[in-house]
């Protein structure tokens, strides 16, 4: 387990983000349209309402961030297509993949938790990975720490501030939350990442049994 940080940090101080008109595609496993994620992300977020300088992740986009597929500009609408037809042939045969929420993680630059179990969620990945390299050479990249966690960011921060009474507030776990994810989803983030401007590009179902 990851040792709890000391001071939270401005996410935002030296990141390089997209300027008006641009974007970036991301394969996201959207999960803002089930219940169960919708009601621990409120009332983590209620928790969390008194203190500053947090940036809550709105609940139409609470989100699993896959791969960072690359600039917008960089990717063809014909490489994009060709994308999702490979990931549809090898998603096709993957069942629904049953997942829990419960464990709080922080990091300097956000409060989430985490989305278990990891494995049948990196066969999504995995998958996603073949099929963007298929179409357009590239490999993706991987956000935060180069071991890959599922997580859903319930706040960013955008200050410096201790930890301390962050962890104390919101404590390190929530009553299970349980659901099936369904399927995966391309999606351009347009302009800044905390406008969220995003246009779904398209969706791949897991229709395994």
């Amino acid at each position: 387990m990851s040792p709890l940080p000391t001071r939270m940090i401005n996410r935002w101080q030296n990141r390089q983000e997209p300027g008006p008109g641009q974007g970036t595609l991301y394969w996201h496993i959207l999960v803002g349209n089930h219940p169960e994620a919708r009601d621990l992300a409120h009332t983590a977020q209620k928790r969390l309402a008194g203190f500053h300088g947090l940036h809550m992740t709105p609940t139409e986009w609470l989100h699993i961030t896959t791969l960072v597929v690359g600039p917008t500009d960089e990717i063809t609408l014909d490489q994009r297509q060709e994308m999702l037809a490979a990931a549809s042939e090898l998603l096709a045969a993957l069942p629904p993949v049953p997942v829990t929420l419960s464990r709080i993680l922080y990091h300097p630059e956000a409060i989430a938790v985490a989305v278990e179990p990891t494995d049948p969620l990196r066969h999504i990945r995995n998958a996603v990975q073949m099929a963007m390299h298929k179409a357009t050479g590239r490999e993706g990249l991987t956000e935060g720490p180069a071991q890959w966690t599922p997580h859903m960011t319930l706040a960013y921060s955008e200050t410096e501030q201790p930890a301390g009474p962050l962890i104390t507030t919101l404590g390190r776990d929530f009553p299970t939350q349980e659901f099936a994810i369904k399927e995966v989803t391309l999606v351009d983030q347009r302009g800044s990442e905390r406008l969220w401007n995003w246009q779904p590009v398209g969706r791949v179902p897991l229709l395994g049994r």
